[in-house]
C-alpha cells in the first residue's frame, strides 16, 4: 500500500455572509464541499477558486434540494441522492469537473452490467453465521496498529491513509466505529462506519479481508454489526460507496437491503487507478429485531 504523500485537510472557510466546511483532498485531486450555510451562491462562488488554485480536477458537493436550481448555473451535475442524510432530508450528490478526463468514465457499460446483475440476486433474510474459530467484536484503539497492518496488505492504493497507525487512532477518537473478526486472536477482516453527529448519518467504508479468510460472507456479519450500534446511537441514515467493478461488495450492501443510489465518476484513487463509485443507501428505522 503507497501511503499518500500530499495533505488532505478539513478547512472552514468564511466569507460574506457564508460558512462552509472543505476537503482538500490532494491524494485524490478533488475538493469536497462537505457542509455549508449562509450565501450559497457566494459559498460556491469561492469554492471553486479555491479548487483551482490548488489544481483539482473534481468538486463534490452535497447539496440541499433548495440550492439544486444554484448548482445547475455553475454546471455541477447530479450523480446521486443520500436518501436522508440531513437529519431525514436527502442530500443531493452533485460533482463539477475541471478537466474532460476525469470527467470519462473508462468502465461504465461493464459496470451497468455488474449493477443489473447484483439487483438479480435475492436479498438474504436470515443472519449470517460465523465458522467456528471465529469471532466478531468491535475494535479498540489498541487495535489501531493490527488494523493498520490489515490495510496496508490488501490495499496498494486507498483513498485515506488506512495503513497509517495515528491516522486510525484519530478517527476512531473522532466517533469512527470498527467492527472486526478475529481467527484464533488476528484481526483477518474488518469494517468501520463513520458518524457524522451532527446530522445523523453514518457512512460504512474501509471493508477488508485477508485473501484467504474470504468467501465466509463476513461483510454482511460486520456489516450488520455495525448498523446496530448505529441504531443504538439514535442514527438511522447509513450509507455506502462501493466500486462500481467489484460485484462482491455491491452484492452485499444489495442483500442487506441498501438501495441504490447514483454513481461518481473516478471519484477516488483506490487499488490502482481513479475508480467510479455506486451510491447505496439505508434506512437503519426499517430494521427490525436486534442482531445476535
Amino acid at each position: 500500500m503507497t501511503v499518500q504523500k500530499l495533505p488532505f485537510f478539513t478547512r472552514i472557510e468564511t466569507g460574506e455572509c457564508f460558512t462552509m466546511e472543505l476537503y482538500l483532498d490532494h491524494a485524490n485531486h478533488r475538493l469536497r464541499i462537505d457542509d455549508y450555510r449562509g450565501n450559497f451562491k457566494k459559498a460556491i462562488t469561492r469554492a471553486l477558486v479555491i479548487a483551482q488554485e490548488h489544481g483539482f480536477t473534481k468538486v463534490i458537493l452535497k447539496a440541499r434540494q433548495e440550492d439544486l436550481s444554484a448548482t445547475w448555473v455553475h454546471g455541477f451535475m447530479l450523480e446521486g441522492i443520500l436518501s436522508k442524510y440531513f437529519n431525514g432530508n436527502d442530500a443531493y450528490c452533485m460533482a463539477l469537473y475541471l478537466t474532460n478526463e476525469r470527467r470519462t468514465s473508462d468502465y461504465w457499460m461493464k459496470e451497468d452490467k455488474i449493477l443489473q446483475d447484483v439487483i438479480d440476486i435475492p436479498r438474504i433474510i436470515e443472519k449470517q453465521q460465523l465458522p467456528e474459530n471465529y469471532s466478531l467484536r468491535f475494535a479498540e484503539v489498541e487495535d489501531a496498529h493490527e488494523l493498520a497492518n490489515l490495510y496496508g496488505a490488501i490495499f496498494e492504493t486507498y483513498p485515506t491513509p488506512m495503513n497509517d497507525e495515528g491516522y486510525i487512532k484519530k478517527v476512531m477518537e473522532e466517533g469512527t466505529i470498527f467492527s472486526v473478526i478475529e481467527y484464533e486472536g488476528s484481526i483477518v477482516s474488518a469494517a468501520s462506519a463513520e458518524v457524522n453527529e451532527m446530522y445523523h448519518n453514518a457512512e460504512l467504508t474501509d471493508c477488508a479481508t485477508i485473501p484467504h479468510h474470504r468467501k465466509h460472507g463476513f461483510m454482511k456479519v460486520l456489516i450488520s454489526a455495525l448498523e446496530q450500534e448505529l441504531i443504538k446511537k439514535d442514527i438511522y441514515c447509513s450509507y455506502s460507496l462501493a466500486r462500481s467493478l467489484s460485484m462482491g461488495m455491491n452484492a452485499v450492501f444489495h442483500q442487506l437491503g441498501y438501495e441504490y443510489g447514483g454513481r461518481f465518476t473516478k471519484n477516488c484513487n483506490i487499488w490502482d487507478k481513479y475508480e467510479d463509485m455506486n451510491i447505496w443507501g439505508k434506512d437503519l428505522s426499517s430494521i427490525n429485531g436486534p442482531f445476535k
